[in-house]
């Protein structure tokens, strides 16, 4: 039978974020703003551009600038849709043939959108950090809900099922929500703009049916726990579990969460190009230096890896996923990583060379080079599989029942 839940979706009290539960809210009731955004929506802070020593900015209106909270603003005159360069000195910020003061600046657009960075379009304002006397750090500051349809298809196909979108938008938005209330409390912004968290496109990512998606979800997320008590956790995903996922443990090192451990998915995303990939060969001195890399960039010892002579499979799954490897290196020195510490390295500073869809894959020692064989899969395979989920919803699985299966265990909640 098609498993089809019925929303039993709960509000959440407003003093947090992260434990959410309360009386039970009416199926379909959206309770949004006349703006379309639910009331008490929060912001996100999602980093664009980092330490940059120059950056183009072009507006179809002026928008307004402010160098510290509370201090005058002052309209910039653009020429309409001509680029104006922003740098940063010891004597404060330039932008075009203005000079401002230092420190902080928040450029806010007259008409949402109507201010690009970098010749990329984004709902809300912008912050500029300064990182150094002359770099700096661009910041795009806006409301959850407006965020989510820049990443749904910079996510998701464009003809991907509306519910799988629906079942993305969920699941985004617990993610961004439990990144801004832990990583983001203590630095600058919350979520990355990339799959160091997840993608972000801006307006030229939103179509209508990511708009839906988001509309349709809005102010839902994925929670566990006791009733009345739940709480948000990491919702992790990725591409294509390639059969087999495993736990957000094993794959990252995070606590043990009931609703994030390893599953058995089957062929549910055999669809995807990547559900099986052959064998990628890639040389022994090449694999070295992208190990030594992620090492230098994570100060790992790593770093100081001699020549690799060997990849193992250390540990797998209940499942048979493998977990943790052991790299060998020339000196006879061993290291034992992760799964996706090994995946990170492997890729590390590839360029355009060969890069491993996963590492749910054999390595076969062939001397000069090693084999990954029998490669299943396209990132790390914890939480939601997209390519699962549009398989479910071509089988007609709503958003809730996609999610919940995801997480087993979980519920989906009001979080506002």
């Amino acid at each position: 039978m098609t498993p089809m839940f019925r929303h039993g979706w709960r509000t959440c009290p407003l003093w947090t974020f992260l434990v959410v539960g309360a009386a039970l809210w009416p199926a379909g009731c959206s309770q949004t703003s006349g703006t379309g955004i639910p009331p008490g929506t929060p912001m996100i802070r999602v980093l664009l551009l980092e330490n940059q020593q120059r950056v183009n900015l072009s507006a179809a209106a002026p928008p307004t600038v402010q160098l510290a909270p509370g201090s005058p603003t002052r309209q910039l005159r653009f020429p309409p849709g001509v680029a104006v360069s922003v740098t940063l000195s010891s004597s404060g910020w330039q932008i075009g043939s203005a000079s401002l003061g230092p420190g902080e600046m928040t450029l806010e657009p007259s008409v949402d959108g109507s201010l690009s960075v970098a010749e990329h379009s984004y709902r809300g304002r912008f912050r500029l950090i300064p990182v150094a006397s002359d770099r700096f750090d661009v910041v795009n500051e806006l409301d959850l809900e407006s965020y989510l349809p820049g990443v749904l298809r910079s996510e998701l196909y464009p003809n991907w099922h509306l519910e799988t979108y629906k079942a993305q938008a969920i699941v985004a938005r617990t993610y961004a929500l439990y990144e801004a209330r832990t990583e983001g409390i203590g630095r600058h912004f919350d979520v990355f703009c990339d799959q160091r968290s997840q993608v972000y496109g801006g307006l030229a990512a939103e179509t209508a049916r990511s708009r839906d998606a988001a509309q349709a979800t809005a102010g839902i997320v994925v929670a566990f726990g006791a009733p009345g008590r739940e709480v948000i956790f990491k919702s992790y995903f990725s591409s294509c579990c390639g059969g087999v996922g495993q736990s957000a443990a094993d794959a990252f090192g995070d606590p043990q969460t009931p609703p994030l451990e390893a599953a058995n998915h089957g062929n549910c995303c055999i669809a995807s190009p990547k559900f099986n990939w052959g064998a990628i060969i890639i040389a022994k001195p090449e694999l070295t230096r992208r190990i030594r890399a992620w090492g230098a960039w994570k100060k790992q010892p790593e770093k100081d890896i001699g020549q690799v002579t060997r990849i193992d499979i250390a540990a797998v799954n209940r499942l048979a996923r493998p977990v943790r490897f052991i790299v060998t290196d020339a000196r006879g020195v061993r290291y034992s990583l992760r799964s996706e510490q090994l995946h990170e390295a492997l890729n590390t500073d590839a360029g355009n060379g060969v890069k491993l869809p996963s590492v749910f894959c054999k390595p076969i020692d062939e001397g000069t080079n090693i084999r990954f064989a029998d490669g299943h899969g396209y990132g790390h395979g914890v939480g939601m599989c997209q390519w699962c989920a549009e398989e479910q919803a071509a089988q007609g699985w709503n958003d809730e029942a996609i999610v919940l299966t995801a997480f087993p265990g979980a519920k989906l909640v009001r979080a506002y």
